[in-house]
């Protein structure tokens, strides 16, 4: 057994390398891409979890001092095949815009968008996502929870840094949706690393998600009126995408301002008041409601001035027969059902997702000839098994239900290391991780202002997967390359 465990841990190090080049903006940048795994191990020195990744490091430079940043994406349970193939990987699948489909065969293009002009990229699948595996001495609570994950992935940072020679290099952490919970964690854990501490550079958030409890229990009586306040501005978004709002008359982020503003202010007071409200203030309410969703004034009150997200998206297009899309909304898509609470899959995941799995399994065999009998496994099912137990200074750990609020590891994170520079990247159609959430978990990470300094914000004109549009994926080129450099 002992020599078994010992074999797989061996063969789960072998690494494929290839060589390629990439042409972007007139210029080519030579890179090396190196697809393999690496054996992490358990507080036995047993080997317990295979952990999968593709590394592109541009040739002729210092690793030691060249930047190196590891991307990765949520879930939990999820891969990071999306931003390795539709992001910033130095290859590209066209998906199709809102509103167009495409078949097979998809098309592969140089990434012109790509960072790797900036940094070098590592992509890493978590446990059990991607090829990553448990290996025969793992359990699946050594990776499926908020504190093992995020010891699993600071353990790889450490393992690869040594393997490859990137302890001096400037490293940046890159997470998306969940994968920003664990960013915040292991930025935490990682400063706090008890002899094994590591000073990041920086790191990005990508349709963050810290304190999801701020967008529990939307749809229970007596319950958190925060989700309606939250999520709001993503509805109103959505419906001037639609053309379903009166007064179009200003650009996006205008007309967002005043929705902003209504939601804090008197929709949120409204709220407060319950039952109480006055009739003559509700039906002002309503009808500002109405106006910014360009849902009807008798589905508003039907809902008690509260329009939970999944009936905004079957509600907002029923006159055509469609629902809008949950990680962008600007894929409608049709119906057959009809009449849903929420609609029963996600148009926009739909619209990419096939695309980008089913060209990655033949980019990593037939260009970076990585061979195994393991299928790629792009998103898995573990919220049964996930622990969301996480250890915190404020009375050590606690067992939760749901997502902790990792506000506080990001806060302490930037104020142990005063360098540590944060980017959060949003989408104003994005339902997943509604973008006025997020500015209020950034607004409330409480630090003053000289450390705040280091925090950019940046919006977007797109959904969760921001990349996925090419106009906002350019703009995150540039705002990303100019953050890169400020370092």
């Amino acid at each position: 057994m002992i020599l078994a465990t010992l074999l797989l841990a061996a063969a789960a190090n072998a690494v494929a390398i290839t060589h390629h080049v990439l042409h972007m903006d007139g210029t080519t940048i030579p890179y090396t891409a190196r697809a393999g795994t690496i054996a992490l191990k358990n507080a036995k020195g047993q080997p317990d979890i295979s952990m999968f990744y593709t590394a592109y490091t541009k040739d002729g430079v210092d690793p030691a001092t060249r930047p190196v940043t590891f991307f990765y994406n949520g879930g939990p349970g999820g891969s990071s095949v999306w931003q390795r193939m539709a992001a910033f990987g130095p290859v590209r699948v066209l998906v199709p815009p809102p509103g167009q489909s495409v078949q097979a065969p998809y098309r592969v293009v140089d990434n012109e968008y790509s960072l790797l002009d900036v940094t070098d990229e590592v992509y890493v699948d978590a446990p059990g996502t991607g090829f990553s595996r448990l290996l025969p001495s793992g359990k699946p609570t050594d990776a499926y929870g908020v504190d093992a994950d995020a010891a699993a992935f600071a353990q790889f940072i450490r393992l690869y840094c040594s393997q490859y020679g990137r302890w001096n290099a400037p490293k940046y952490l890159f997470g998306e949706s969940y994968g920003t919970i664990r960013s915040a964690a292991v930025a935490r854990l990682m400063e706090n690393g008890f002899g094994q501490a590591i000073d990041l550079n920086g790191v990005v958030l990508m349709s963050s998600a810290l304190n999801v409890d701020l967008l529990w229990d939307d749809a229970m009586v007596g319950g958190n009126d925060w989700p309606f306040v939250l999520f709001l501005p993503t509805e109103a978004a959505t419906a001037w995408y639609y053309h379903r709002v009166a007064d179009r008359s200003t650009d996006l982020p205008t007309f967002l301002s005043r929705v902003e503003r209504f939601a804090l202010t008197d929709y949120l007071m409204a709220l407060a008041e319950g039952d109480a409200l006055p009739p003559d203030r509700r039906e002002a309410i309503v009808a500002q409601l109405s106006a910014y969703t360009g849902l009807s004034p008798a589905t508003i009150r039907a809902a008690n001035l509260r329009i939970a997200p999944g009936r905004f998206r079957s509600e907002l297009l029923r006159d055509q027969g469609k629902m809008v899309g949950y990680m962008d909304a600007r894929y409608s898509g049709y119906d057959p059902v009809g009449n849903r609470e929420e609609p029963g899959w996600d148009t926009s995941d739909l619209a990419t997702t096939p695309q980008v799995q089913a060209v990655f399994n033949d980019y990593i065999s037939e260009q970076l000839d990585y061979k195994t009998d393991l299928e790629y496994l792009t998103l898995i099912d573990v919220l049964s098994e996930w622990s969301w137990k996480h250890q915190t200074d404020l009375g050590g750990t606690a067992e939760l239900l749901r997502p902790p609020n990792t506000i506080v590891d990001l806060s302490e994170a930037m104020a142990e290391n005063p360098s540590m520079r944060v980017f959060a990247a949003m989408g104003y159609y994005d339902f997943s991780t509604p973008y006025f959430q997020q500015q209020y978990d950034f607004a409330h990470l409480h630090l003053p202002p000289d450390l705040r300094r280091n925090l950019t914000i940046e919006h977007y004109e797109a959904g969760h997967m921001a990349y996925i549009d090419i106009a906002a994926l350019a703009k995150l080129k540039a705002d990303l390359t100019r953050w890169y450099l400020e370092r």
